[in-house]
């Protein structure tokens, strides 16, 4: 069975790429897309996708990627190229192999994240997602077009399965951020690297694929930390 997999497509400027995606999804059993502010979708769409032209006719138009995210577990953007180092500390990008690695399996669903065919995902697009994909190409030419990458990382995922520890889902990972800032605070963290080692924990825990089991116990141990400084246990609000 292939691991619960929703596509999101932000703002395509290609119905084809759109319709070469849908035919890539039918043929890795993948059925759930969602578009993100996408170009209009016509014949050419539908002459691409062949046999998925019924991905195309379900497909959900959506005017944000917080309501195409709706009811996933698990963000993955993906990115043409590969950072160099940390400087561009959002997210470091694991290649799609050890991507479907790390959640073969995984028993909750997936949003898998593709962003425009020119200039891809923007940074705060990037901010929202747990991991970031990589497809390695050649330092020469680097850049896939959007329906191949699409379908290579849909190739990667497509296996077996076989029993998975229950993952910590979007709005535990969001509460656990919260706490993690909120203890920042109370140690009175510099604040010129409370961005840095923020986003810097977040792309930790997105490359763990953090489960429920992980997650219960660094909330203990950031809930025991902060009642230790401030002598009494503080839940941040969820962030929005």
């Amino acid at each position: 069975m292939m691991t619960d997999i929703r596509i999101i497509l932000v703002a395509p400027k290609f119905e084809g790429n759109i319709g070469a995606i849908a035919r890539s999804m039918a043929n890795f059993d993948i059925s759930e897309l969602y578009l993100v502010h996408p170009c209009p979708i016509g014949d050419d769409a539908y002459r691409r996708a062949k046999h998925g032209a019924d991905i195309l006719d379900n497909a959900k138009i959506v005017d944000s990627i917080e309501e195409a995210l709706e009811g996933c577990f698990l963000v993955a953007g993906t990115s043409g190229v590969a950072s160099k180092g940390e400087n561009n500390y959002v997210r470091i990008p694991v290649s799609a192999h050890d991507f479907a690695e790390k959640v073969r399996d995984y028993p909750e669903k997936i949003a898998l994240i593709f962003g425009r065919e020119d200039i891809g995902l923007l940074q705060d697009e990037l901010a929202r997602c747990d991991i970031l994909v990589h497809v390695p190409t050649s330092d020469i030419y680097p850049i896939l077009n959007l329906s191949h990458a699409a379908t290579i990382i849909m190739y990667e995922l497509f296996g077996k399965t076989i029993d998975a520890p229950e993952p910590a889902d979007h709005v535990e990972k969001e509460r656990l951020f919260s706490f993690f800032d909120n203890l920042l605070d109370n140690i009175d963290y510099p604040e010129q690297r409370k961005e840095y080692t923020s986003a810097m924990f977040r792309r930790m825990i997105g490359r763990a694929v953090l489960t429920k089991y992980e997650y219960n116990t660094l909330m203990g141990v950031f809930g025991d930390s902060s009642r230790l400084i401030t002598g009494k246990l503080s839940y941040p609000s969820q962030k929005k």
